[in-house]
């Protein structure tokens, strides 16, 4: 729903209402859905921010990691590691990276068996570029102040921990 389109309620507040009166205590189911709805307002947001720069968030995130990197390239399999992806998933991002000429594939100069990727030129304007993009609209996370932002983020990576993201 777009936001110049807003309900005249919470539809998650009343979904928990019904679910408290139906099934039992709703906080869990409230929180997630929440959660679930916020994501798609960020992956609109950051998706719009990002589409003129010819990026998924998943290719600005991979030019980002390479851009952090001490010498702008990275060996594919710890890209994997470092994003979370799966290898066949970086494989696909670097193939459509490469394409845009925004990264190319080289030998690594000790290890043959490891192919590292390393940002080109273009691919650190593009990234800068999209940068100043989605900060322009805080990657879309809007309504909260910058001390809840990292109350937020401090709850969300307790999650993530406990799921196994990292110790």
């Amino acid at each position: 729903m777009a936001a110049s389109d807003p309900l005249p309620f919470d539809p998650i507040a009343r979904a928990a209402d019904i679910w408290s009166a139906k099934i039992g205590p709703s906080s869990a189911m409230a929180a997630v859905t929440s959660v679930f709805r916020v994501q798609q307002v960020l992956q609109q947001a950051v998706d719009a921010a990002l589409r003129p720069h010819e990026l998924t968030f998943a290719r600005y995130e991979a030019l980002v990691l390479l851009r952090f990197s001490r010498s702008g390239a990275l060996p594919m399999s710890l890209m994997g590691q470092r994003l979370q992806l799966h290898p066949t998933s970086i494989t696909n991002i670097v193939d459509r990276l490469e394409g845009a000429e925004l990264v190319r594939r080289r030998p690594h100069p000790t290890d043959k068996r490891t192919t590292l990727v390393e940002i080109t030129e273009a691919g650190r304007r593009r990234g800068e570029e999209a940068t100043a993009s989605v900060t322009a609209v805080d990657f879309g996370l809007v309504g909260l102040s910058d001390d809840e932002v990292t109350a937020l983020t401090a709850l969300l990576a307790k999650v993530r921990r406990a799921a196994g993201d990292f110790s």
